[in-house]
């Protein structure tokens, strides 16, 4: 599975193409599917996004649930009925859809943000409140990164 990190920002052209980071393309680079996957996040103002192995995985994940249950319908339509799978043109660029623009608060740049297994995409000022609010939390939790397997 891809890693995504760091933060980069991009400008959006007028049609909504924008270029995804190098980095985050050489990350996708062993994937069969040569692109992203994107649905609006249910957190924040931003758009959430995935390689397709991910996806796969969120598809096994939501097997746990009872196939006709309502927290499985709710689940799957927020985020396989809302996502969108965008495949890289010769130039490394996306075409983001315009509801997950509007629903971001996107304008004319983009900041790609990498948060291990996923990254967001943001306004970039948005972004800056975020960044913020997420480091004050995790000082104020005294937040570390979890054990594997719990060994000491």
């Amino acid at each position: 599975m891809a890693l995504f990190l760091s933060t980069y920002t991009n400008k959006i052209d007028k049609k909504g193409r924008v270029s995804v980071p190098a980095p985050f393309r050489s990350a996708l680079a062993d994937q069969l599917h040569h692109g992203i996957v994107l649905f609006g996040s249910n957190q924040h103002a931003c758009i959430e996004g995935f390689d397709w192995a991910k996806m796969d995985e969120i598809g096994t994940r939501m097997d746990h649930y009872d196939l006709f249950s309502d927290d499985q319908d709710d689940l799957a339509t927020t985020i396989f009925g809302e996502s969108v799978q965008l495949f890289f043109d010769g130039e490394g660029r996306v075409t983001l859809p315009l509801d997950l623009i509007e629903a971001a608060n996107i304008s004319d740049k983009a900041t790609f943000v990498g948060l291990g297994r996923k990254f967001q995409i943001w306004s970039p000022d948005m972004f800056a409140r975020r960044k913020e609010q997420a480091r004050g939390a995790a000082a104020e939790r005294n937040l570390t990164i979890p054990k594997v397997g719990g060994a000491s």
